[in-house]
């Protein structure tokens, strides 16, 4: 291996680590974030974050989708709906004891989770193989296997997208 190799070895790992660190705080953020809009946002620095990690893992086709469809069409119909609905920031709710324990737990899931992913990805044999092009993406998604899941969502956004109307519907004086 060359100098230059080593180089840009070490450059698309730093980059990896930098988008990754970038998606985990701006994922945090838009959790913790009390005002919707700027929980939008967050979350869109969050997807191009991950679309970029899809980029530097060879996988142009998925970083591109990622922008496409969900930084982009996806998050301006989640800001349509919050500007349609004039949504607030969040009411304080009262405290209590069992809610704490129950983000507690979810928390403690959650670390499990990340660790087994870890874990799996420390002792693997080699970097998974994550390229994909079109049309293996989409052969792979309306096969058998993901037929039903894939009908299933457009069912569940359909539902969304009528209860929005009804939330945004005035009432009739």
């Amino acid at each position: 291996m060359s100098v230059i190799d080593a180089v840009f070895l070490h450059l698309d790992a730093a980059m990896f680590y930098l988008f990754a660190a970038l998606a985990l705080v701006s994922a945090a953020y838009m959790v913790t974030q009390r005002n919707p809009n700027y929980s939008a946002f967050a979350f869109v620095v969050t997807l191009i974050s991950l679309s970029a990690i899809y980029a530097l893992l060879g996988s142009p086709f998925i970083a591109v989708l990622q922008i496409v469809v969900y930084a982009g069409a996806i998050m301006v119909l989640f800001l349509f709906v919050l500007m349609l609905l004039n949504v607030k920031g969040e009411t304080h709710l009262p405290e209590g004891g069992r809610l704490r324990a129950l983000v507690g737990a979810l928390a403690l899931v959650f670390l499990v989770q990340v660790g087994s992913v870890f874990a799996r990805a420390h002792f693997a044999e080699g970097p998974p193989n994550v390229a994909a092009t079109a049309k293996e993406v989409a052969k792979e998604l309306f096969s058998q296997r993901f037929l039903y899941v894939f009908e299933a969502t457009s069912i569940l956004i359909l539902a969304a997208l009528v209860g929005a109307i009804v939330l945004a519907k005035k009432e009739d004086a």
